[in-house]
């Protein structure tokens, strides 16, 4: 398997990936578990390393601080003195004041973003370049809004949880090359096939290791390419890949 390096603006930092989790988990900022919270963060890192994601320092700093929290959740709590006797420790706490001031910017920004895309609805002008010329000039594009790069790794580690429980007990190894551009191909291909659109599982069944990595790989940069999208009706359910615009492949 050739090294290949994506990196996608959906990667909004480790304080984004840490209120994802908790949404997720439908728990309220102020009564977060550290211990469950510390796993699931460390299994998404651990994730996108081995998917060779570009993992910024930051998360890994995140996760060094999360660790040293939950052990500080295990020692006794600190001897104030008498005037502070009042004063509850809780090694939480400056966590959970940046997640509150994050999630109150994140949902300030997601807001303005809105009333930028409806006033974008008010007036019309004549383009003065072409539509491909703008999206030659276009830098990356991030996800779609109903799918985030969080959903799609969660969706592949429950792939991955399924087919360890299906994997035999004896198997020859053969050694196999795979790269992006060719597992574009494949996929295009897998879409034609199906009138342009197959489950998110589809793409790796029995799938080995290396072929998983490259094509989630090639899953991300079809998707920065504007070549396909996908939709999710809600949390866990399965994922759709579809092709975008209504391109069908093969034709």
């Amino acid at each position: 398997m050739e090294k290949y390096s994506v990196k996608i603006d959906t990667f909004e930092g480790p304080l984004d990936l840490l209120l994802h989790l908790i949404q997720q988990s439908e728990v309220d900022i102020y009564h977060i578990s550290v211990s469950t919270i510390t796993a699931q963060y460390l299994d998404y890192v651990r994730t996108m390393q081995e998917l060779q994601l570009d993992v910024a320092s930051e998360y890994l700093v995140m996760a060094a601080s999360l660790l040293e929290i939950k052990s500080s959740m295990l020692l006794p709590a600190p001897i104030f003195e008498e005037e502070e006797e009042d004063y509850e420790y809780d090694p939480r706490e400056e966590l959970i004041y940046r997640l509150s001031e994050y999630k109150k910017y994140k949902a300030a920004a997601d807001y303005l973003k809105k009333q930028e895309a409806e006033a974008g609805t008010y007036y019309t002008k004549p383009f003065s370049r072409s539509w491909q010329e703008l999206k030659d000039k276009k830098e990356d594009t991030a996800l779609p809004d109903n799918v985030s790069i969080y959903d799609m790794i969660d969706a592949l580690q429950r792939l991955k949880t399924r087919a360890a429980f299906n994997k035999p007990s004896s198997a020859v190894i053969k050694q196999e090359t795979y790269s992006v551009e060719e597992m574009i191909g494949s996929i295009e291909n897998m879409l034609a096939s199906r009138h342009g659109s197959c489950l998110f599982a589809d793409f790796f069944m029995e799938a080995d290791k290396p072929k998983v990595v490259v094509t989630f790989l090639a899953m991300l940069e079809m998707m920065k390419q504007q070549k396909i999208i996908c939709t999710q009706d809600g949390n866990f359910s399965d994922i759709e890949v579809h092709t975008a615009g209504g391109t069908t492949y093969g034709k």
